[in-house]
């Protein structure tokens, strides 16, 4: 995971619950970081600089057209 690079930043734990099972659907490897302080401390999160999705670059255009999706095509969206 050294080599992993951040592909988007969430302000809250509930935006990325779903964006979870997306990636583990495709079999990306990821990790939030920041994620186990926004849950605990959810202020913290700003002070953090978000909860930060890590994926690998070679993962990354992949990673795009999801968070595409569910911006724009999806009902279920990223508030």
């Amino acid at each position: 995971m050294e080599h992993f690079i951040t592909a988007a930043v969430f302000n809250y734990p509930h935006e990325i619950t779903i964006l979870k099972h997306l990636l583990q659907d495709e079999g990306i490897q990821y990790y939030f970081e920041n994620e186990t302080m926004a849950d605990l401390l959810p202020m913290y999160s700003y002070a953090l600089g978000g909860i930060k999705l890590k994926v690998h670059p070679h993962d990354l255009e992949i990673v795009k057209e999801i968070l595409s999706k569910l911006d724009t095509d999806n009902h279920l969206k990223i508030v």
